[in-house]
């Protein structure tokens, strides 16, 4: 547990238990290092044969690639390209991504807060991509590049939250085609945590790595990633130029994207999990094998997006038993061919920060943890569908994302010798609350949340009988009260001034929506 830099005295019983649960606490907790077992839905004869299925797949069916860079870098590496369509030979495949790394350390602004990633290692990442928010009045509406840095600062003082990522809403109020600049800006402005890159384009990505050469040096960059992309792909079985235009401009300065195939089981899968996981896989493994054709060695993540379709609406959905079981094999699969990947967190398909959306999140964590994901985004706000990010939603998320990580960690036996001389001590029929043991372990023992209530009816509805929505939200208006803005260097941030006005002149107008999942 991070130690808190003014401890309350523990004298005053109640009182000094009450007065800690308040006493704020911004410090990041390290990189989870789980300390859990995965859960492993399939025996070694399944994984098999997924495996065998997706690179059947690879070499029957092929994946189209509507990129003539990526063609013709395909024809190089040795595939069989037939017009847009790549058949892939599955020794190939596995030729490429075995010079994936297995993990490495991001570097984060504050070196401090730097991360060691992958094996049992994982990180939470707030939302992002939301064309509306919730704001501070729980009234939603159209986002600005105000509320833009609202997020990162709350992303900044969640200690479980270990990245800001980018644009967790949308600056509405922003040429398109400029947004990406100062998405990065608030990014490295508002937190001195590690963050995401756009990849709404290949210019603009090649943007980001220009901002992030200024930020940290070009020489670091090849030490270590910094920064996170992410490239969506067509489900079924299709990668644009888009995507594998930005890829190539963050694989070539060694910085990680995630092969992100965007499912909607039943839609664009067969409707069916297992053969769903199937072509999911499939696809991954032509993204991951694609960055190794542009830079051997280079990082990257095995990525998706997963959501099941109401066969009676054509809905996404979150939070279902089926989303729990794909991620469970995604685990498995990944861990199989031995490279980090990353899974949605905390997903609501609820229009309000309401039960619905609570139990859909709680859902979709459990099992997120149990299936040992590394890189762990949308951990907070998401809701609608990721239509729209809750103020009060991503407060409440961050602390649940507190919660998971204390689970797991796994138990602690540091203290289990004193732990049983206590037994011995206090004997039947006594209690335990003055022993030495519980004075000194009670501040870690048992997780104590801020937002959620736990006092009786009479004490709840003394204090005013607020729900937990509006708990949230006041809890969010004195976070933002507390902020500390980490000061960039002076030189820095002229820098990073200078070049996007520079790059604002540069670029015309659109009028195009980006949105990454």
């Amino acid at each position: 547990m991070i130690e808190e830099a003014t401890r309350p005295s523990r004298s005053g019983g109640r009182g000094a238990r009450r007065a800690m649960r308040a006493a704020p606490d911004f410090e990041m907790l390290p990189a989870l290092k789980r300390g859990i077992p995965e859960c492993e839905v399939m025996d070694p004869a399944r994984v098999e044969q997924i495996d065998e299925a997706s690179m059947a797949i690879l070499e029957d069916v092929g994946v189209i690639f509507r990129d003539d860079i990526a063609l013709e870098d395909w024809r190089r590496a040795g595939a069989d390209v037939r017009g847009e369509r790549v058949h892939l030979d599955r020794g190939l495949v596995r030729e490429l991504i075995a010079s994936i790394p297995s993990g490495w350390t991001y570097r984060a602004r504050n070196a401090g807060r730097s991360l060691p990633f992958g094996g049992k290692h994982s990180i939470f990442v707030p939302m992002t991509g939301a064309p509306f928010l919730r704001d501070l009045d729980d009234v939603r509406r159209w986002p600005t590049v105000a509320d833009l840095n609202m997020f990162h600062k709350l992303s900044h003082m969640s200690p479980a939250l270990h990245s800001t990522a980018h644009h967790i809403v949308e600056p509405m109020d922003m040429k398109v085609s400029h947004r990406h600049l100062h998405i990065t800006y608030s990014s490295m402005k508002y937190s001195d945590k590690t963050f995401m890159g756009m990849t709404t384009s290949g210019k603009n990505a090649e943007d980001v790595m220009d901002m992030c050469e200024i930020l940290f040096g070009r020489d670091v960059m090849e030490e270590t990633p910094v920064t996170t992309g992410n490239c969506n792909g067509n489900s079924p079985l299709v990668w644009d130029e888009t995507m594998l235009s930005a890829m190539r401009a963050f694989v070539k300065r060694r910085q990680p994207v995630l092969c992100s195939p965007f499912v909607l089981g039943g839609a664009n899968t067969p409707a069916s999990v297992a053969p769903a996981v199937a072509q999911l896989n499939a696809e991954a493994l032509s993204a991951l094998a694609y960055t190794q054709v542009i830079r051997k060695g280079a990082p990257a993540i095995y990525g998706h997006y997963l959501s099941t379709v109401s066969m009676k609406s054509g809905a996404p959905m979150a939070g279902t038993p089926e989303i729990s079981l794909m991620n469970f094999m995604i685990g498995q699969m990944a861990r199989f061919y031995g490279v980090p990947w990353r899974t949605s967190n905390l997903l609501g398909g609820a229009k309000t920060f309401d039960a619905q959306a609570g139990y859909e999140s709680a859902m979709t964590m459990n099992a997120v943890l149990h299936a040992g994901a590394n890189y762990i985004w949308h951990s907070a706000g998401w809701n609608e569908a990721g239509m729209h990010c809750s103020v009060a939603k991503f407060v409440v998320d961050a602390e649940m994302c507190a919660m998971g990580y204390r689970m797991a960690e796994g138990p602690r036996w540091d203290d289990f010798d004193l732990a049983m001389q206590a037994v011995r001590d206090v004997g039947p029929g006594g209690h335990y609350l003055g022993h030495p043991h519980t004075l000194e372990n009670f501040e870690r023992a048992f997780f104590m949340p801020k937002l959620f209530d736990n006092n009786s009816i009479e004490q709840w509805q003394a204090e005013g009988a607020v729900e937990i929505t509006q708990r949230a939200l006041d809890h969010a208006r004195k976070l933002l009260r507390d902020y500390e803005e980490p000061k960039l260097d002076e030189g820095i941030d002229e820098a990073l001034r200078d070049y996007i006005a520079r790059r604002e002149r540069e670029i015309p107008a659109e009028d195009a929506l980006n949105t990454e999942f």
